[in-house]
């Protein structure tokens, strides 16, 4: 992957190029900064087939899932707890499971710090 996220004061996400340089897609739906950017590492079928996704934090308190293929709208929106006044930095990790299912030992969750100080787990 020759690309590059960055999250913004203008309260955007966008995509960039690497080796042009140039903005690929702009992600618009943040009501305040955006802190924190992250690849997924999730995949989701759609009409133009197999896209990649990614989130973004900011300190509207929301997290947000976007198709890197579309920036026409969020594929869904975590809201944090208000408390939180914002989301600072966002991270997946795999946590093994107490109890192996399905042949999976180990559950994706996304960790999240706020300006508040918790750092929250989701998943």
């Amino acid at each position: 992957m020759n690309t590059i996220l960055s999250g913004s004061n203008d309260k955007s996400v966008r995509l960039w190029d690497i080796r042009s340089g140039k903005q690929i897609q702009v992600f618009n739906g943040h009501i305040n900064l955006v802190y924190d950017v992250e690849y997924s590492p999730f995949i989701i079928k759609n009409s133009n087939g197999i896209s990649n996704v990614i989130c973004s934090g900011s300190e509207d308190n929301t997290i947000r899932f976007w198709d890197i293929r579309s920036n026409k709208h969020e594929l869904y929106i975590i809201e944090s707890e208000k408390t939180d006044r914002g989301i600072f930095c966002l991270k997946f990790i795999a946590l093994k499971k107490k109890e192996k299912r399905n042949n999976v030992t180990y559950d994706l969750n996304l960790c999240y710090g706020s300006n508040n100080g918790p750092i929250r787990i989701w998943g």
